[in-house]
């Protein structure tokens, strides 16, 4: 069971990137939940695709990822929404 949890978790991860802004929040709050519910030996025992460095547990490394992925997410929606020549009206290049 805790290998399927983890995978649902890992898998909103990377479904949350072709998701349009609301429902990408909703997917990585579901799967933030849904790490809340794990209890730390089910992590030891999962098949983590976990970078654990710099982190001290699978829990760590995998709460930093979900808090990465909503900061893109919104951060997406500002370079979609022109914030960044706002805020830099001399960058032709800013998004």
């Amino acid at each position: 069971m805790s290998d399927r949890s983890v995978s649902t978790i890992e898998s909103a991860l990377e479904r949350a990137t072709d998701l349009e802004t609301d429902e990408a929040l909703a997917v990585l709050e579901d799967a933030h939940r849904k790490l809340a519910d794990l209890d730390d030996s089910q992590l030891q025992e999962a098949d983590l695709d976990v970078d654990l460095e710099g982190h001290t547990s699978p829990r760590e490394a995998l709460e930093t990822r979900i808090e990465q992925r909503i900061r893109e997410i919104k951060n997406r929606d500002a370079y979609d929404g022109g914030l960044g020549s706002a805020m830099n009206p001399g960058d032709d290049d800013a998004p």
